[in-house]
């Protein structure tokens, strides 16, 4: 059958390259022991991003969205941007068995029909996932922005936040070209200023180091069917 075919062929590029197929029971043992239920104690020691307006901007297939945007307007007229990744040291700790195979493993494999994760995936798709709706323990860079791009403050530390949408690229396009669509005015301050940092930072001298990217469409059984150029259009660069 061609689906086992295309599933022995990737199980064999990832055993190939030194990748276990799975996690011991040990590990996922451990995993079940986590807490996700967000407790006072632990809030008591964060910085409370939950009423802020907080979304994610990922791939149409992302299963895991591990970093979101917040923004809002202060009283004394600059913009405060919030960039929030999931903390998982809250979950995975130092000397564990968890943070031994994640440095075993060093990185999660993205193979055309699959991820090879890193961390078992209760805690890359679920307890580290910035799910919409959902409260969520992270790690987070803060800056004051004037409407110039000029960068007044900034502040790095631990938050939980509470994402209130998850939007796609393609979603994220079209709100910026149409400049209409949910949540269109934040969306489009956050392109303006993604564009300002980008131009000033060439004129610093940065190197744009973007390549094109494939990305094989598969049918519902894995075969590959077909190959699409992926773009790096405004969406993708208001998030880089």
């Amino acid at each position: 059958k061609a689906e086992d075919e295309n599933d022995m062929a990737m199980k064999e590029i990832l055993v190939e390259a030194g990748f276990p197929l799975a996690f011991d029971a040990a590990v996922l043992q451990e995993v079940k022991k986590l807490q996700s239920h967000i407790t006072r104690e632990e809030i008591k020691k964060r910085k409370d991003y939950r009423d802020i307006l907080t979304f994610t901007i990922d791939p149409v297939d992302a299963k895991d969205f591990d970093d979101a945007i917040s923004i809002r307007n202060l009283d004394n007229g600059n913009y405060e941007i919030g960039v929030h990744i999931a903390d998982v040291s809250h979950f995975v700790k130092p000397g564990t068995l968890l943070d031994k195979i994640a440095y075993e493993r060093a990185t999660s494999v993205y193979l055309p029909d699959r991820v090879n994760p890193m961390l078992p995936e209760k805690i890359s798709n679920e307890l580290c996932s910035l799910r919409p709706r959902e409260d969520k323990y992270t790690f987070s860079a803060i800056f004051q922005i004037s409407n110039r791009a000029e960068i007044k403050h900034s502040w790095i530390g631990k938050t939980i936040i509470h994402s209130n949408h998850r939007f796609t690229y393609e979603e994220v396009q079209e709100i910026i070209e149409k400049k209409d669509g949910l949540h269109y005015k934040p969306i489009l301050l956050l392109n303006g200023l993604a564009q300002q940092f980008r131009k000033e930072r060439f004129n610093n001298g940065a190197i744009n180091f973007s390549s094109q990217e494939v990305r094989f469409q598969l049918d519902e059984k894995g075969k590959p069917i077909g190959i699409v150029i992926k773009e790096s259009k405004d969406a993708h660069k208001l998030i880089e």
